[in-house]
């Protein structure tokens, strides 16, 4: 019988990725999400690209009631991997209330009802956001969580409070893990699936692309007065199918171990706006127009991963790199200029 997963907020970018890679390795996948930053199409593509089209029901696991009744109808599910939330800085910055309430109270409501109704596992999606501006790099777990530079990293640090508050007074009966990935982009390589937000971009690369394709005029890189190597903010970028995977090993390590970890996902190698701009560049032999502005509240100067843990605990690290992602992005975006 296939163990049963459910994936929150599995219709966005990183979900439909890693809903992919359950169903490849047999697991039976339920997905909630409320579609405010995603498109009921994507369940087509996950279907044609594994050959099995993942349960789904759309509501907003804000509310309490309708995550209890779901629980009540779907008892055989073993683990959730939670994705659901909002997640662009610079918005949470102009929106903070709806930050801290779609945040944390879709994982305090996912944590009780797991309790509840005997679900032990849980993958959290954090982020290296908790870390701020790391004093030593590349950033271990170990490093000292600083204070956040912005209300989407508040509700970060905040919600892995909240799971290792909880699953300590669970007394063993839920485990989980929190992974802090760094930055991911590009698409599956088949092109069916890939980052594409409602609205204006928040995130670098589908501004990169869409610009390219002649949809946005021009990109704005955001600071050339960092103290980096080229004045521009220093990333650790990560293919949103390593990420998938690396969320697998999590799954799969959290129901076999009783723990509560945290766990960067990341290459271990950091790269400048403009480098990525240039492989993009290059890779799709494109033209895009940027201008430098000011910085944008609530960036940091540089970040970027050690991955001994992931590789030691996990049995997981990266397998593509920077020119990897910027092709199979552009070939997301060349094949669906319209979107879905």
């Amino acid at each position: 019988m296939k163990k049963q997963v459910l994936v929150t907020g599995g219709v966005g970018y990183i979900g439909s990725h890693t809903v992919v890679e359950l169903q490849n390795e047999g697991f039976e996948v339920f997905i909630i999400d409320n579609l405010s930053n995603s498109n009921i199409e994507v369940l087509d593509r996950i279907e044609t690209i594994s050959g099995i089209r993942p349960h789904f029901e759309e509501f907003d696991l804000c509310d309490r009631a309708k995550v209890q009744e779901f629980f009540k109808k779907h008892s055989g599910i073993e683990a959730i991997i939670h994705f659901a939330a909002s997640k662009a800085v610079g918005e949470s910055v102009e929106k903070p209330l709806l930050y801290y309430r779609n945040n944390l109270v879709t994982l305090m409501n996912l944590l009780e009802a797991m309790d509840q109704y005997d679900v032990p596992s849980i993958v959290f999606s954090s982020s290296c956001t908790v870390y701020g501006q790391p004093e030593v790099l590349p950033v271990t777990e170990n490093a000292p969580v600083q204070e956040a530079t912005s209300p989407y990293g508040n509700t970060k640090q905040i919600c892995e409070e909240i799971l290792a508050d909880t699953i300590s007074a669970y007394n063993g009966s839920v485990r989980g893990i929190a992974l802090r990935y760094f930055n991911p982009i590009g698409a599956h390589p088949s092109a069916e699936i890939g980052e594409l937000p409602v609205g204006v971009p928040q995130n670098l690369v589908p501004y990169i692309t869409q610009t390219a394709a002649g949809l946005r005029e021009e990109l704005s890189i955001f600071g050339e007065d960092y103290d980096t190597v080229d004045g521009t903010p220093v990333r650790d970028y990560i293919h949103v199918v390593d990420l998938a995977k690396g969320h697998l090993k999590a799954l799969e390590y959290t129901m076999q171990n009783k723990t509560v970890e945290a766990i960067n996902l990341g290459t271990g190698r950091g790269y400048s706006v403009l480098d990525l701009v240039e492989t993009f560049r290059t890779t799709s032999r494109t033209r895009v127009f940027y201008q430098i502005i000011d910085r944008r509240p609530g960036d940091i100067a540089v970040c970027f991963a050690d991955t001994s843990k992931a590789k030691e605990l996990l049995n997981w690290k990266t397998e593509k790199n920077l020119a990897d992602m910027c092709i199979d992005a552009w070939r997301w975006q060349s094949h669906n200029p319209e979107g879905y």
